[in-house]
């Protein structure tokens, strides 16, 4: 689930643009520091997990207006070397500001301990993972589906062209959606950093699995994002028992055994 968290943002940027945004993985890492800082503070954990996405999400936006609309029509090369180099200015300004070694971040009270279940036993925490990112999945399939912006968003998909001579601003709804899906990345990164700790490569990793997952699923696509999140996490859980050393490596097995049987990807328009 945290992996279609990570994903669905980028998913839908490209659905809508077209556009690979390299520094996805980066909004991540930041989410998850973010989630640190207000932790050690005196809001805590509970507001860390409002906090964080929404100043990812809004860092978000002055990036999208500000840089990398200027670059939309220009050859993906360009975008992809704009979007590396926000990538590396924001792990070096989080080595400055947070230094170099990872930090630690401990769920509340509340969600420690496990749940035990005759032979199995779960983390608390992990089980408050599954709960958020369930709802929010939800939540964005009704905001994508079920809402006026939604139709928006799939008839750009088709031609923005189109849109923006129905008199809608592109523009606007582009930093918008800009801004949802890198906050979705930000609170992905704000859950995951009870699980893994907060480190300035996490984002490069996470971009990794990320784009794996949206091609597993099907570019641009929501059900995709969930699909594949669900498929390549489970992958490698079920590896991380049977073969540890490989977990990683069949993550990319899967990808490929996908892509040679339905090149689109699962939920990819054909």
């Amino acid at each position: 689930m945290l992996y279609f968290l990570m994903s669905v943002g980028l998913s839908i940027v490209f659905g809508l643009l077209g556009f690979v945004n390299f520094a996805h993985g980066s909004f991540f890492m930041l989410g998850a520091y973010i989630c640190f800082e207000i932790s050690q503070s005196a809001l805590g954990f509970w507001w860390a997990l409002i906090l964080a996405p929404l100043i990812v999400g809004a860092f978000a936006w002055l990036t999208e207006k500000f840089l990398l609309r200027f670059v939309y029509q220009l050859p993906h090369g360009f975008h992809i070397l704009l979007t590396l180099g926000v990538a590396l200015v924001l792990q070096e300004m989080v080595i400055i500001w947070w230094g170099p070694i990872g930090k630690e971040i401990s769920p509340p009270d509340l969600l420690r301990g496990v749940v035990i279940l005759g032979d199995f036993v779960y983390p608390i925490y992990r089980l408050f993972v599954i709960a958020v990112t369930t709802l929010m999945a939800l939540l964005l399939w009704w905001l994508l589906d079920g809402t006026r912006l939604g139709s928006i968003v799939r008839a750009g998909s088709e031609s923005t062209e189109m849109v923006a001579l129905l008199g809608i601003n592109i523009n606007r709804i582009v930093s918008l959606i800009f801004a949802l899906g890198t906050g979705v990345a930000g609170l992905a990164g704000a859950l995951a950093a009870p699980i893994r700790g907060a480190e300035p490569f996490m984002g490069t990793e996470a971009l990794g699995i990320a784009f794996v997952v949206v091609v597993t699923g099907g570019m641009g696509s929501f059900g995709g994002a969930l699909g594949g999140g669900l498929l390549i996490g489970i992958v490698q859980s079920l590896m991380s028992t049977i073969w540890p050393d490989g977990a990683h490596l069949m993550i990319y097995v899967a990808m490929a055994a996908v892509m040679l049987l339905r090149p689109s990807g699962l939920f990819g328009r054909t």
